[in-house]
């Protein structure tokens, strides 16, 4: 990517987290509610609330690590906040703008590609082969959406 370590950390981790975070939330909530509200009120408190945390944690294992200085600590956690935040409202439009089912699905395939771009850029930079970093990325990733489905689903039987 040839961007410094602080803004590759926040771009890497809060790209990943807000698509892993993002789309298992709005997945599950689909499968469990089936409503546009919950799903809307869920991808906004995870956006912000999650960037938070998430910076936090970054700052954390940065602050952890004696290599790293101060400024690029705070460049690190401001990049992940920023990063999360941006990544996870952008899943928003569609759910706004069109019937949720096809919302989920676009959104999916949405973050599978922003997933699939950064893993290939990473894998190029690290001399990997790209397609078993993508692929890598993409198996967990779908790994979580069908989870997420499940669980919803099940909380869904259990509690309607």
């Amino acid at each position: 990517m040839g961007i410094k370590h602080s803004l590759k950390v926040g771009l890497s981790f809060g790209l990943t987290s807000a698509i892993i975070t993002t789309l298992g939330l709005m997945v599950g909530l689909t499968s469990g509610t089936h409503s546009k509200l919950a799903v809307i009120a869920g991808i906004l408190t995870i956006a912000f609330c999650d960037a938070f945390s998430d910076a936090l944690g970054i700052h954390l294992s940065e602050e952890s690590e004696t290599k790293h200085s101060k400024k690029e600590i705070w460049e690190s956690t401001f990049s992940t906040f920023f990063f999360k935040l941006i990544f996870g409202l952008s899943f928003l439009p569609a759910i706004l703008l069109l019937e949720l089912s096809k919302a989920i699905i676009l959104n999916i395939i949405w973050g599978l590609f922003l997933l699939s771009l950064l893993s290939y850029f990473l894998a190029k930079e690290e001399n990997e082969k790209w397609y078993k970093v993508v692929f890598e990325h993409l198996f967990l990733a779908i790994l979580v959406i069908f989870l997420s489905n499940f669980i919803g689903s099940l909380i869904s039987s259990f509690f309607s």
